[in-house]
């Protein structure tokens, strides 16, 4: 990976939307919603607070997170997609 994230921003691989429904509808492209789920491929050092300290990330690499609908900036890295986001739009670790 030729990338590292800065700060409080986090890379994520978008994890593929479902095909098909919980009835076995299967969903052209076009009805499938935004995924709002990925795996953390590498993060920032952290966030500087106002005092100047370094606050590190509650999420490390490896993590699957959901995240806000339209959170970030799309990337595309050797034929890849991920999505840089900062951990502010990270809304929870999938256990």
């Amino acid at each position: 990976m030729a990338i590292q994230p800065l700060a409080d921003r986090v890379l994520l691989k978008v994890l593929e939307a479902k095909e098909t429904t919980k009835g076995g509808i299967v969903l052209p492209d076009s009805a499938k919603e935004k995924p709002q789920e990925g795996k953390i491929v590498a993060v920032g050092t952290g966030r500087i607070d106002d005092d100047g300290k370094m606050t590190p990330l509650q999420v490390k690499k490896g993590d699957t997170v959901l995240f806000g609908k339209y959170s970030g900036t799309e990337l595309e890295v050797d034929g890849e997609e991920y999505l840089m986001v900062k951990e502010e739009d990270i809304l929870g670790i999938v256990n």
